[in-house]
């Protein structure tokens, strides 16, 4: 478990949602914790997100894993929608984008700050081996605070290796991490009134492309964007990124929809599997996608 501090916030308006939501400046936007009214952030600043790190998965997968919640100082709400249960899967994520209030989102970090996140609380670390962290990210007046739990959902019925303070913290902790799916939690409102999330650029990592037979025959695709593997991606892993913005992201989403997970994308006469990650507005290139994620 970590917990850290900073008072510099990087802010790099990128994306547009919609008309309505990219017009409204920072000033407007007049959202704050619920101890502080008068504060307002800018419009693509993280004032709250919950995401999982680590684990035992694929490098790709985590590069490209997306955050389970991220609420924006315009009051947007980006979150992952349902995906068929189906293999291969689709080839883009189904990102979904809601709206809550001013006073909601200051209600929001209150509950946040008081399950414990941005406090110095010590949660422990249970025996469980390869299990994902969750971390919580909030921005108050002391900057971006992060909260970090190993095993969080999976320490719910632990007896060993915690003490039973830790064990209570935890609980607390996921009672308000649950909340936030809740059909009366928090972010309730945002649920009511979704749309498709529509980036403006996207990340795609890639790897030399190896038949599947799980997968069946899978027809290759021309890669409309720039040409891949693109940058290393971490030191050994075999993994490159490019991001297409502007007409080459919509070139990639257009190609997308009609691909899977598992098909080959042909670029300069090479076959490639590409795991596509849609960039979130505070996000601008492959730069942003971590590998320990």
């Amino acid at each position: 478990m970590s917990i850290r501090r900073s008072g510099r916030l990087a802010v790099v308006p990128l994306l547009l949602l919609t008309s309505a939501a990219c017009g409204q400046q920072a000033g407007d936007a007049g959202l704050g914790e619920a101890d502080s009214p008068e504060r307002s952030y800018s419009a693509d600043a993280v004032v709250f997100r919950m995401e999982h790190t680590g684990g035992f998965v694929t490098p790709a997968m985590l590069a490209t894993r997306l955050p389970a919640i991220s609420v924006y100082g315009d009051g947007r709400v980006i979150t992952q929608g349902p995906v068929p249960l189906i293999y291969p899967g689709p080839a883009l994520p189904n990102l979904q984008v809601g709206t809550i209030s001013a006073t909601e989102v200051a209600e929001l970090l209150k509950a946040a700050r008081a399950a414990g996140v941005g406090g110095p609380a010590d949660f422990g670390t249970p025996p469980v081996a390869d299990a994902p962290a969750t971390r919580f990210t909030i921005l108050g007046d002391n900057g971006v605070e992060e909260l970090e739990v190993y095993a969080l959902a999976e320490s719910g019925g632990a007896q060993t290796g915690l003490t039973a303070d830790q064990r209570a913290k935890r609980d607390t902790l996921r009672e308000f991490a649950d909340s936030l799916t809740a059909e009366s939690g928090p972010l309730a409102a945002a649920a009511t009134d979704t749309q498709p999330y529509a980036p403006t650029a996207v990340a795609a990592v890639a790897e030399p492309w190896v038949a599947n037979a799980d997968a069946g025959e899978q027809p290759e695709v021309a890669w409309p964007g720039p040409a891949l593997p693109g940058a290393e991606l971490g030191e050994g892993l075999g993994l490159g990124c490019v991001t297409a913005t502007g007409d080459e992201a919509q070139q990639v989403l257009t190609a997308a929809a009609a691909a899977n997970a598992a098909t080959p994308w042909a670029s300069d006469g090479k076959r490639w599997t590409v795991a596509l990650r849609p960039l979130l507005p505070d996000e601008t290139d492959c730069g942003d996608l971590a590998t320990n994620r």
